[in-house]
Order: C-alpha cells, then sequence, then structure tokens
C-alpha cells in the first residue's frame, strides 16, 4: 500500500510542494546570510528547485522508501548547517562539522557519504524548521537518485537542476563508487555505494551535467543535438548563430567569424570616416583657394581698373584746366567791367556765402591746410577726416559669404599697396587717399618706461639684471643686443611681465602710469625663440586658430580674414599657406618658413607690444630682411617692437631704430637711437674699424674678444658705468668701487654684478635657495596666469566660443594622425586576439583571469594612448595660456575628441576577446565595463602626460596596471585595495559573467564571490567608482596643467 501511495501522482504533487515550501523557507535564511552572492531570491530558487516539470525522480525515491521521503529530507536547519560548512572550506571539503546525529561517540551507517537514515514515523519533522536538527538514526540506507547525501549528515537534500546525480555503482578496479569519488566503509560488506555526496561544485565534475550534454532533469543525461550547443551545467540546448558551426556533444560555438566580420566592418566604417573627412577637408580647401584666386583676380583688376581711370581723370582735368583757362580770359574782361559799375553805384561788395562757386574755392582751402598740416607733422593723424562724395566703403560685417569674405579683405589689401606706393612716390593723390582713408585705424598704443630696473632670483640671490634705465617708445623698433650670458631674454621677460621666480625693483610704467604689464597681455605679443608651432596644422589653419581666439569677439569674420590674409602677405607665406607645418614625423615646410609662421601667431592677434626672441637665427640673408621689413609695417600702426638680435647684417641693424647693448651681469651700456650709436662710443675713443660691422664690434668687445686700446682709460668693465654718468643716472656703490679693478677679472669674474656676492654660500645653503628660486617661479606662473584683471579694453572670445574653435582644431589633428590612431586599434585588436585565444574563461573563477589580463592590457595601452594627447603639446598650451587663452576650454576640448577612441576602442578590443573567449556575459555588459574603465585610464594618462616628462610617464603607465591589480587580487577586502581601480573594473567583469550563472552553479557562485571579496548587487557601483575616478583623475590632471609648467 506504502508503494502504491508513493507512486500516487497527487501524492508526489504534495510532496514537490512541501519540498517547494521547504527550500522557500530555507532560501529566506539563506537571503539574509548570502545576499553577496544572490541578487533575485526568488528567481534563483525557481530556478535551482522547480521540478513541477519532470518529478519523476520523486516518485522514484518514494518508491524505494515506501513513502517515508519525508522523514529522510533535510530540514531548514540541516541544510543551513551544511551549506556553513561548505561554505567555510570555500567548497573544498566533503563533509560537514559534528552535529548531532553524527560524532565521535554516533557514528551510523548513514553519517557515510552517499547514504541517509529515517526520522522513523513516530517522530514529527518540520520541514521549515530552521532551528532544531531532529535525530535520523534508523533505517540506514542509499542516497535516492536526484538526491545528495553529505559526509556526515543523515539527510537527504534535492540536487538542483542543471546537476547530474545518479545512484553510483561500484568500480572492483578501483573501489570507488562511479561516477563520484567516495568509497564504501572498509570491513562493512552490506554497505553498497549510494547516491550522490555533495552538491555541485565546480571544482568536481561529480555532480555537473557535462559538457556537451544537457540534462532536464538531474536523473537524466541527454546529447546535444548538432546545430546547438550545451555548456557545462546546462537544462537545455542553446541554439548556435550558425548552424554549421555547432556539431553534436558542442560544449561551445565557434563565434569568431562574427569577431572577424565587426572588425571588417568596424575597420571599414574608420576607413570611410577618415577618406571622407579628408576628402572633405581637402574639398574645402579648394573651395577656398578658388574663391581666394578668385578673388585675388577681382582685387587686382579693380585696382588696374582704378589707375586707369586716375589716369584718364588726371588727362581730363588738364584738358579741363586749359578750357578753363581760355574762358576765364574770355570773361574776365566782362566780369571786371560789371565790377567797376558796382563800385561806381556805391553799392558794397558782397559775396554769397553759400552759393555754388565757393566751394571748390573751400575745398581746396581744406585740402591745402590738410596737406601742409600732414607735411608739418606726419605723426599726427588730424587731416585724414576729409570726406569726397557721398560713396560709403563697403564694411566687413557686411560680407557673410566666403567669397565675399576674400574680395573684401584682398580688396582691401590691394589698397593698401597702392596707398603705399603713393606715399613712396609722395604724389598729392596719394596724400589724398590716405586722408580720406576711413578704415585706417590706430592701435591703442603703449610706452614702456622702466628706471632702476634689476632682477634678482628669489632663492640665491643671483642678479640677472641691473639698473637697467630707459623706454621702448610705440611705432619705433628696438633690437636687444649683447654677448651671452648678458641677459637679453630676461630683460625683454622682464619687460612683457614673463620674469618668474624673481624679485624685481624698480619702475616700470606703461604709458606713465604704474600698471602692471600683465594687465595688457591680451594685446602683447611675445614670441620665443623656439619655434612652437603646430606641426599637423597647415600654415593658414595656424594663423587663423590664434586670430580667431584672440582678437576682439565683435570683430566681424571678414575684418579678421583681412588681418590674416595681410600676415600672410606680409610674411612671404603666400607659397605655402595650405602646406602642413610639418613634424619630427612628417616633413613640412622650410626652417625659415616656419619661423616666420611662428611670428604670424602673434602679428595676426594685431598686439599693441610685440616682443621677439631671436627671430632672425638661423635664417638667410633673405629672410633675415623680409621679417624685419613686416615689422617696420607693423610699427607704422604704433606697434611697440623690440626682439633679441644675435650678429644682425649691417643692412638689417640699419632697419632698427633704437639699440638696446647690454653687457654681460644684465648691465645697460647703450640706449638710443641706432643713428647716435657710434657717435657715442666714439666720444669713448671705441672707434668701429672700416668694413666692420658696428654690432658685432661691440659685442666682441664685451665678450672680451676685442682688447680696447683707447687714449682714455676707458675698459669693458667701466661701460655701463660711462653710460649711467652719461645719461645722469645714479651709479650703484658697489659698481663705483668695482670700477677700479684690473680688466683682467672681466673674463673670469664677468658675472661679478649677478654674483651678489654667493661664492662664499656653503652648498646646503645653495641647495635651499634653488628650491626657492623653483617654487617661487611657480608661484610667480600661476599669479600671471591668474591675472583676471584686463586693462586692454580687448574682450576676446568667451570660454565656450574658445571650446568650439579648439574643438575644430583638435578634430582637424586628429584626422590627420589617423595612422596613428588605427596602429592603437590594431595593437589593442592583437592583444585581444591574444587574451582570448590563451586566457579561456573559467567556470570556477568566473572567467577572473581572462578579466585580469584585460584590465592589464586595456589600461596600458589606453593609457599609453591617452599620453600623446597633452605630453606632445605642453610648449603649445604654455604659450597660448600665457597669452591669455582659456585653459578649460584647451582641456574639455581635448577631452571631448578623445570621447571617440573612448567608444571605439572597447568595440575593437571586444571584437577580438569576447568572439574567441565567449564568456556567459552579454557583449553590451561587458562593453559598459570596459567603456568605463577606458574612460578612467584615460584620465589617469591625462595626469601623468601633464605631470611626468614623457618617458617617466610611458614606464609609469605601464607599471601602475601591473602594481594596482596585485594590490587589488592580493590584498581583498583592504583600504588600499579599495583604492585600486584595476579592483572594480576586475569585479564588474566577474559579476557580469557570475550573473549568468544559475541553478546548480549557486554554491560555486557564492564560494567564489566569497572568496574574491565581491558582491553580486555591487555592479552599479563598480561602475560609478570607475567614472568617478576618470572624472577625478581629468579634475587633477587640469589642476596639474593649470598650476605646473616648465622649469
Amino acid at each position: 500500500m506504502a508503494s502504491l501511495a508513493a507512486g500516487n501522482p497527487m501524492v508526489v504533487g504534495v510532496m514537490n510542494d512541501r519540498l517547494k515550501a521547504l527550500t522557500t523557507s530555507f532560501a529566506q535564511q539563506m537571503g539574509r546570510e548570502f545576499h553577496y552572492c544572490i541578487k533575485n531570491l526568488d528567481q534563483e530558487w525557481n530556478t535551482a528547485y522547480n521540478f513541477s516539470s519532470d518529478p519523476t525522480f520523486l516518485t522514484n525515491c518514494m518508491k524505494k522508501t515506501d513513502g517515508d521521503l519525508p522523514q529522510h529530507v533535510c530540514t531548514a536547519a540541516e541544510m543551513k548547517f551544511y551549506f556553513e560548512s561548505f561554505l567555510e572550506g570555500n567548497g573544498r571539503k566533503n563533509y560537514v562539522r559534528p552535529n548531532k546525529n553524527c560524532n565521535l561517540t554516533s557514528w551510523i551507517d548513514g553519517c557515510e557519504p552517499g547514504w541517509s537514515s529515517s526520522a522513523g514515523k513516530d517522530q514529527e519533522v518540520n520541514l521549515k524548521d530552521a532551528v532544531n536538527i531532529p535525530s535520523r538514526t534508523l533505517d540506514c540506507s542509499g542516497c535516492c537518485a536526484g538526491f545528495f547525501c553529505p559526509h556526515g549528515l543523515t539527510c537527504m537534500i534535492p540536487c538542483p537542476l542543471g546537476a547530474y546525480c545518479p545512484e553510483s555503482t561500484l568500480n572492483k578496479t578501483s573501489g570507488v563508487c562511479d561516477p563520484y569519488h567516495y568509497q564504501p566503509p572498509a570491513g562493512k560488506p552490506n554497505h553498497t555505494c549510494g547516491g550522490a555526496d555533495r552538491w555541485a561544485d565546480v571544482s568536481t565534475d561529480d555532480v555537473f551535467c557535462p559538457p556537451g550534454y544537457y540534462c532536464p532533469s538531474t536523473i537524466q543525461k541527454l546529447d546535444c543535438s548538432s546545430g546547438f550547443y550545451c555548456r557545462k551545467g546546462s537544462t537545455s540546448q542553446t541554439k548556435c548563430f550558425n548552424k554549421g558551426s555547432c556539431k553534436p556533444n558542442s560544449a561551445n560555438q565557434d563565434i569568431t567569424i562574427f569577431g572577424a566580420l565587426l572588425v571588417g566592418a568596424l575597420c571599414f566604417l574608420l576607413l570611410i570616416i577618415y577618406n571622407f573627412s579628408g576628402q572633405l577637408l581637402m574639398n574645402r580647401e579648394k573651395k577656398q583657394a578658388k574663391s581666394r584666386e578668385a578673388a585675388v583676380r577681382h582685387a587686382r583688376e579693380t585696382a588696374a581698373a582704378r589707375e586707369r581711370w586716375k589716369t584718364a581723370k588726371s588727362v581730363a582735368k588738364k584738358h579741363a584746366a586749359g578750357l578753363q583757362a581760355s574762358l576765364s580770359r574770355t570773361f574776365s574782361r566782362k566780369k571786371t567791367l560789371r565790377s567797376h559799375e558796382s563800385s561806381k553805384g556805391g553799392m558794397p561788395s558782397t559775396e554769397s556765402t553759400d552759393g555754388p562757386s565757393n566751394e571748390p574755392g573751400g575745398k581746396k582751402e581744406s585740402l591745402t591746410e590738410m596737406v601742409r598740416s600732414l607735411d608739418e607733422n606726419p605723426e599726427k593723424g588730424e587731416g585724414f577726416h576729409v570726406q569726397i562724395g557721398e560713396k560709403k566703403k563697403p564694411k566687413g560685417k557686411h560680407a557673410h559669404t566666403q567669397s565675399q569674405i576674400f574680395k573684401y579683405a584682398y580688396g582691401q589689401i590691394e589698397k593698401e599697396k597702392a596707398m603705399e606706393q603713393d606715399v613712396k612716390n609722395l604724389t598729392f593723390s596719394g596724400v589724398i587717399s590716405m586722408a580720406t582713408e576711413e578704415d585706417i585705424k590706430k592701435r591703442p598704443t603703449i610706452e614702456i618706461a622702466f628706471k632702476d630696473l634689476t632682477l634678482t632670483l628669489k632663492g640665491s640671490k643671483k642678479k640677472l639684471l641691473r639698473s637697467v634705465t630707459g623706454k621702448l617708445m610705440a611705432g619705433r623698433v628696438a633690437a636687444v643686443m649683447g654677448p651671452s650670458g648678458a641677459g637679453k631674454t630676461t630683460f625683454l621677460s622682464a619687460i612683457a611681465g614673463k620674469a618668474t621666480g624673481c624679485q624685481t625693483t624698480g619702475m616700470i610704467l606703461i604709458n606713465g602710469k604704474t600698471e602692471p604689464i600683465r594687465s595688457y597681455k591680451r594685446i602683447i605679443g611675445f614670441v620665443p625663440q623656439d619655434d612652437i608651432v603646430h606641426g599637423n596644422l597647415t600654415v593658414q589653419e595656424n594663423l587663423w586658430f590664434n586670430a580667431r581666439c584672440r582678437l576682439s569677439a565683435d570683430m566681424s569674420k571678414a575684418d579678421k580674414v583681412l588681418v590674416v590674409e595681410r600676415v600672410i602677405e606680409s610674411l612671404g607665406l603666400q607659397p605655402v599657406r595650405d602646406s602642413l607645418v610639418g613634424t619630427v614625423e612628417q616633413r613640412g615646410i622650410s626652417g625659415g618658413q616656419r619661423k616666420r609662421v611662428n611670428v604670424g601667431l602673434e602679428m595676426v592677434m594685431e598686439p599693441s607690444v610685440l616682443i621677439l626672441d631671436e627671430p632672425t637665427s638661423g635664417l638667410d640673408s633673405a629672410s633675415s630682411l623680409l621679417l624685419p621689413c613686416a615689422l617696420r609695417r607693423e610699427a607704422l600702426e604704433g606697434v611697440n617692437i623690440s626682439m633679441v638680435v644675435h650678429q644682425p647684417s649691417y643692412t638689417l641693424y640699419k632697419m632698427f631704430d633704437d639699440l638696446i647693448l647690454l653687457a654681460k651681469g644684465g648691465l645697460t651700456v647703450y640706449h638710443g637711437p641706432v643713428k647716435k650709436v657710434e657717435e657715442y662710443f666714439s666720444g669713448l675713443g671705441i672707434v668701429v674699424p672700416d668694413r666692420v660691422n658696428p654690432p658685432d664690434y661691440y659685442i666682441d668687445i664685451l665678450e672680451g674678444i676685442v682688447k680696447l686700446d683707447t687714449k682714455e682709460p676707458v675698459n669693458v668693465k667701466d661701460l655701463p658705468i660711462r653710460w649711467m654718468l652719461h645719461n645722469g643716472y645714479e651709479v650703484p656703490r658697489d659698481m663705483l668701487q668695482s670700477s677700479s679693478d684690473s680688466e683682467s677679472s672681466i673674463r673670469g669674474g664677468g658675472d661679478q654684478y649677478a654674483s651678489g656676492g654667493d661664492t662664499g654660500q656653503s652648498i646646503a645653503g645653495e641647495v635651499w635657495g634653488n628650491v626657492k628660486d623653483i617654487v617661487g617661479q611657480k608661484k610667480d606662473e600661476y599669479d600671471y596666469n591668474k591675472t583676471s584683471e584686463n586693462l586692454s579694453n580687448r574682450c576676446t572670445p568667451g570660454i565656450l566660443r574658445q571650446y568650439k574653435y579648439y574643438l575644430g582644431r583638435c578634430g582637424k589633428q586628429r584626422l590627420r594622425e589617423a595612422r596613428i590612431q588605427g596602429v592603437g586599434y590594431l595593437i589593442l585588436g592583437l592583444a585581444g586576439i591574444c587574451l582570448g585565444t590563451l586566457a579561456k574563461v573559467s567556470d570556477e573563477s568566473f572567467g577572473a583571469l581572462g578579466y585580469t589580463y584585460t584590465v592589464i592590457a586595456v589600461s596600458l595601452l589606453c593609457k599609453i594612448g591617452a599620453l600623446r594627447s597633452f605630453s606632445l603639446e605642453k610648449i603649445h598650451y604654455w604659450r597660448e595660456r600665457a597669452s591669455g587663452m582659456i585653459s578649460l576650454a584647451y582641456f574639455l576640448s581635448k577631452d571631448t575628441i578623445d570621447h571617440f577612441n573612448t567608444i571605439i576602442k572597447p568595440i575593437v578590443y571586444l571584437s577580438m576577446f569576447y568572439f574567441f573567449n565567449n564568456p556567459r556575459s552579454s557583449i553590451w555588459e561587458n562593453y559598459v565595463v570596459l567603456l568605463a574603465l577606458v574612460y578612467c585610464v584615460t584620465g589617469i594618462g591625462y595626469t601623468f602626460a601633464i605631470f611626468f616628462q614623457p618617458g617617466s610617464a610611458q614606464l609609469w603607465s605601464a607599471l601602475l596596471p601591473v602594481v594596482l591589480t596585485l594590490i587589488a587580487t592580493q590584498q581583498k577586502n583592504t583600504f588600499f585595495a579599495n583604492l585600486c581601480y584595476t579592483k572594480w573594473a576586475l569585479e564588474a567583469f566577474v559579476i557580469a559573467n557570475a550573473q549568468k550563472y544559475s541553478g546548480v552553479w549557486l554554491i560555486t557562485q557564492c564560494g567564489s564571490l566569497l572568496n574574491s571579496g565581491y558582491d553580486i548587487n555591487d555592479k552599479i557601483l563598480c561602475i560609478v567608482v570607475l567614472v568617478a575616478n576618470g572624472v577625478i583623475f581629468r579634475c587633477v590632471a587640469f589642476f596639474c596643467m593649470v598650476i605646473f609648467q616648465k622649469h
């Protein structure tokens, strides 16, 4: 009767409901203690213990136990006891702790692996009891199929779905109960092999449904069909994307072909973007060139027509003058007679003031006065307001299209050329055209006067400049010369307000007022000695970018184009305007042209003060003369120009207005007009020999190469003092005392003025002084760049417009670096192939090893790629920032362009790694984690690129991922591990993969996560931490970019 009742489906259904209630009760207890590995409690337990689809194993077990199955099944307390013991040993122990039924004093057959006992029919067993373990010592027998009986417990636990738990058979050769690994106890011949002895754990294949098979129930194992694949622990078949890639009993599908197709599609897309963008840039340049050429032709034709009209007009005027003379002789007699009769009648002679006959005379009188005033005072601009006729000139703001803008620009340039020619020929028409020119505008003039200017290093107290007095006037070009170490560049840096790390004494006046020169930095151009030009941009793109960012925001585009075209024309850069400047990796324009572009970057912003540091060094004679000619035209507009010149030719020397000659130690030897320099030195008995260039001769004297042989007792050391006495300046006492020293001390002690008595300083004091110099320099650089006061009355574009300009420039640069980007993608794809092939996903660790290598490889390659964004353009940024451009716009534009790599690089890597490795997590989940990882490491790469030198930055980029990964994997659940971004990336990857394991994998999942210290609910937290790290490191990188500059 018991056997018949056991086979009744109603009884089996009741037993299934009791097991479900048991597992649900146990699940609630498990959910509280194992929350780190169980995300959705109901779903997990329903997947593992929903036997309603096939309860055959329950029917069989009910028959085997004669309906006594409820007395054999473990209660919630026993199941909890087992899982706690199992997880304490990380799933490695196949027995539990001593308990009520199995201990040192009581050990029955039911305590052996694969066997169980009954609680007896007289004892009521509450399966939901999670506290008390019932006594089970009766009717010991083998475990039923579909259940497992742990070693040390006398009850049965249902095997989860995905497991294969048949009854075992004794292998007489090995004495092991197959397919499990336990042996029957020795000395008990009646003790046969039972059922399964442990929960399905990945460390052993005893209970798992093997790969290539699927187990719809825990006692049934079926072959995987063709066109399907079955992973380990599968309860059903999974259809392959391509049926031909899955043979019978396939454990996985081969989706490598999809990776290859994805890579091909991505390469095709990038190739289209690159070629289309390159073609777009090329077409745009060709269109601009055509518009420019058409505008040039139109301007020249207009200028030629204007000249023909002037010629015809002058001929007509001559004929009109002859006709007027003959008519005047004819009617003069009649006019005289009429006047005589009027006087006879006593009528007073009156003239109508508003008659038309007086207009020409009045106009002639005004023009005459204008010409006379212009001749008497040519520098005064009062005569330039005469208007002839009512015709208005077209303004640049009315030009909108590219063609109109170029026509306007080149029309203005041709007019300026004609005006210059008229002025050069001193024609009356040239004077009149200058007088009636409405668009001529004077720049704000700045006159810089300085008195007793002295620069001393803050730490070491070394004097770089000493008692320099003079004036730099607007509209004049001054040359600064002197031997090496005379402080020429230091002097100009002090004038421009760029002398950092120094204590400045003396007085600097701007237009007669004590104002900081830094407040005028928007209209001060400083051309450094090095050619700091973007090599991957064309000449025109370099100049146009500077013009847009540094000219006034309310200036029209046409006027800005006019400024750029005027600079290109004056510097002779028309033939190479559309050529790349060139880099170390790619050849571009010549060195002389590059230096002219370097000067043009400052000329396009229409400065009021232009300072140049050796702009003619390395140029040939023709290029050396071309640059000063362009600067002379700038000086005619009132620009204050000063430049350091090294060994100028005589022709170039004569083109300067003023000369500042410095001796070693930063002392002034001469400061005045070039025309009077030889007269001054002749008064000291220093006469330049014939056929010798005067500046070379003076510099050789200051260097000590040429010995003075004069009648007067003058030596090199006395020249600065003679200049001070000549101008009535106050001479410092120490200079007067040292003037009596021998000339022999000049060569060895030429820097005595600059040393300031530091020779007796100790080594420690010198080191401390150098440290103070560096700190002071950093502070001054920061103070200079953060200056917010603007006295230049020029409002440059704001952060949004500059961000737009920077974005366009960075985009062009990246398109022209497409080959380098392609190589980076190729290396990343190869890394994905290698790691996807070698580091296969391990079910025991949910692919942690492969993901560890992924984190290291992606971090290293993406950091090195991010270094190129800033490490190669530091000096360009320093120059642009010093000129007043906005740092935040520059940084954001770089980061925005790099977002393209942030999006594409995970796709490139996953297209290889994912399809070769084929983890259980979806490609989208892997992409999201990898996207956050690339964003994070890109920010770290920015920090390294800005803070370190390129070599050190690459070393740190290579070492940091490895070190942080070791800390994250070895120092688990520690404060330092939580600071490592690699820990969060690896945890996100593992969690994303672990979530795809369910049913039979539950204990493996909990054990692996417990061992790794991960929480399955922290996936979103991991992504947020990675993104937060990326933001924080970007902030750090921006802070370093603003604070730290070159030493």
